[in-house]
C-alpha cells in the first residue's frame, strides 16, 4: 500500500485499530442519530453536531501542527466534500431515521461499497472483481427481505419507501465523498486540515438550508439530547472521520467501506435493545443474506488486490 505527498504510508497495526475504532463508534451512532430527530428539526441537529465538530477538528489540526492553508484546488476540493459529506449524506440520512429503523438505515449503509467500488472504477480505474458483483447481489437481496419485513410491520403507507429513497440518496452523497478523497488533488493533501475546511464548508451550507427549511434556530435543554451531539460531534465525527479517510486513501474507496459489514451488526443488536426491534425469521434471513454477501464481496475485492 502506497500514500500520496499528504499522507504516509499506515502499517497493518494502524489499518486493523482504525477499522476497529471506526466500526464501534459508527455502529453506536445510528441510535444517536435516532434521538436527534425529536421535537428539533434534523436540519439544526446536524447543524448543531457540524459546528462543534468543525471546532474540534481544527483544534486537532493545531494539536497535531498540520498547515491549514490549502492550496486553490484543496479549497475546492473542500467545498465539494463538505456539501456531499456534511451536507448531503447527513441531511439525507437524519431524515431516513424518521421513518425507519437506526439499524435497518445501518444496514443500508453496509452497502457504502456497492457505489464506492462503482463510481471509483469510472473515476479511478480500480478494477471490480466478479467476486465483487456476486456478493453485492447477494447483499441486496438480503436487504430486500429486511425492508419487506419493515414494510409489514410500519402502519403508515409510504413511510418505507420514502425512508429507503432517502436511505438511498445519503448513500450516494457519501460515495461521492470518499471518492473525492481517494482522488489525486486529496492524495497531495494532509487528511485532518482537508476534513476541518469540509466540515466549515459543510456546516455554513448547513445553517443556510435550516434556515431556509426549519425557520430560525431550534434546540433542547434536555441533557440526553447536548450529550447526544457532544456525542455525535467527538466521537462520531472528530475520532472518526479522520481515521476512515486514512483508510479511504490507503486501501481505495471500496475496501475502506469494508467497515461497514460490521457496523450493522452493532447498530441492530443497540436497535433490538433500545427500540424493541424484533427479528422475524424473515427479519434474520435478509440479515444473513446481507452479511454473507458483503463478506464474499469483501473476500473478492482481496484477492483481486
Amino acid at each position: 500500500m502506497s500514500a500520496g505527498a499528504g499522507e504516509a504510508p499506515a502499517s497493518r497495526a494502524r489499518i486493523v485499530i482504525a477499522f476497529l475504532v471506526v466500526t464501534a463508534i459508527w455502529g453506536s451512532t445510528w441510535l444517536v442519530i435516532k434521538d436527534q430527530v425529536g421535537s428539533v428539526p434534523a436540519s439544526w441537529s446536524i447543524t448543531y453536531r457540524f459546528l462543534v465538530a468543525c471546532v474540534g477538528m481544527f483544534v486537532l489540526a493545531l494539536l497535531r501542527r498540520d498547515p491549514l492553508r490549502l492550496p486553490r484546488e484543496g479549497m475546492v476540493l473542500s467545498m465539494l466534500v463538505g456539501l456531499a459529506q456534511f451536507v448531503g449524506n447527513f441531511q439525507f440520512v437524519y431524515q431516513a431515521e424518521i421513518h425507519l429503523t437506526s439499524g435497518l438505515v445501518a444496514v443500508f449503509y453496509a452497502l457504502l461499497m456497492v457505489p464506492n467500488a462503482i463510481l471509483a472504477r469510472i473515476f479511478l480505474q480500480q478494477r471490480v472483481a466478479p467476486g465483487f458483483v456476486v456478493g453485492s447481489l447477494v447483499a441486496m437481496s438480503g436487504i430486500a427481505l429486511l425492508l419487506v419485513h419493515e414494510y409489514r410491520s410500519a402502519p403508515p403507507e409510504g413511510r418505507i419507501v420514502l425512508g429507503v429513497a432517502l436511505t438511498c440518496a445519503g448513500l450516494l452523497s457519501a460515495s461521492v465523498a470518499n471518492v473525492l478523497q481517494a482522488g489525486r488533488v486529496a492524495r497531495g493533501l494532509a487528511v485532518v486540515p482537508l476534513i476541518a475546511w469540509s466540515m466549515l464548508w459543510g456546516t455554513l451550507i448547513d445553517i443556510v438550508w435550516s434556515l431556509a427549511t426549519a425557520g430560525p434556530p431550534v434546540i433542547e435543554t434536555r441533557w440526553e439530547y447536548l450529550a447526544g451531539i457532544l456525542y455525535l460531534a467527538i466521537m462520531g465525527s472528530v475520532v472518526t472521520f479522520p481515521l476512515y479517510f486514512m483508510l479511504i486513501r490507503q486501501l481505495g474507496p471500496g475496501r475502506a467501506a469494508y467497515n461497514g459489514v460490521a457496523v450493522p451488526v452493532v447498530a441492530m443488536a443497540l436497535s433490538t435493545l433500545f427500540e424493541g426491534y424484533r427479528w422475524t425469521t424473515l427479519a434474520v434471513a435478509g440479515a444473513v443474506l446481507a452479511m454473507a454477501g458483503l463478506v464474499i464481496a469483501l473476500s473478492a475485492r482481496r484477492k483481486a488486490a
